[in-house]
């Protein structure tokens, strides 16, 4: 089956899949596998000297990356862990976690076409890894710093929460049709039970991103600003 163009799992339209999940966040949070969420990298074969070199390839190590394009063997060509990709832009950018490579559609965990930004945890007992038409993937460590926005782009992507953007109550005006969706979600496994609520909506919508969220997601939605 073909790879662009495709309609990802994950995307809904039109239909509220989830009012709400329990919150329990598990352990399919950002490199839940142990693995700290960091992919390979020559770097991390390096037994630095001294702190300074040492800090030079941790730094290193957290960079890696691989590409946009292509099948990527879990264990083999990738880590498992927490994966980001940015700047994407009209759902070119298209992913896949599988259970195996023979390509059937009952191997597929999950997978999404992404606008902006998404962040994707690669399990251990994923086997098959793939991207097509996305920018180049960097690994995400579970105690990522950021700082923190009070606004969000209405078709950014995912954000993660005290990261990218604060906790909080954020509204988004000017909505049509339905085009607008949010998500809530406790990992970025992409799975139904990743699901915290979500919504599909016209007009102003408004919704409150708790710190226990570990991501929230929008696609066609206005841009939003914190209200409280």
């Amino acid at each position: 089956m073909g790879m662009k163009g495709k309609l990802a799992l994950g995307a809904v339209v039109g239909i509220v899949v989830i009012g709400a999940v329990s919150a329990n966040a598990g352990g399919g949070k950002d490199g839940g596998s142990g693995s700290d969420g960091k992919g390979p990298s020559a770097s991390a074969q390096h037994k630095s000297g001294n702190k300074k070199d040492a800090g030079r390839s941790q730094a290193a190590e957290n960079k890696a990356a691989f590409a946009g394009d292509g099948d990527f063997q879990v264990g083999k060509d990738i880590k498992p862990g927490t994966y980001r990709t940015t700047g994407n832009t009209d759902d070119m950018c298209y992913w896949e976690r599988a259970e195996d490579a023979s390509g059937e559609t009952d191997s597929l965990l999950a997978d999404d076409n992404v606008s902006g930004t998404s962040y994707v945890t690669v399990k251990a007992t994923d086997k098959l890894f793939k991207s097509s038409g996305c920018k180049d993937w960097e690994a995400v460590g579970p105690k990522a710093t950021g700082s923190p926005a009070p606004t969000m782009a209405g078709n950014g992507g995912m954000f993660k929460v005290g990261t990218d953007i604060a906790p909080g109550t954020y509204k988004s005006t000017g909505n049509a049709d339905d085009s607008c969706y949010w998500e809530r979600t406790k990992d970025a496994e992409h799975g139904l039970d990743s699901i915290i609520a979500n919504n599909n909506v016209t007009g102003t919508a408004v919704v409150t991103i708790r710190s226990t969220d570990a991501y929230f997601k929008t696609n066609g939605c206005g841009d939003w600003k914190k209200a409280g």
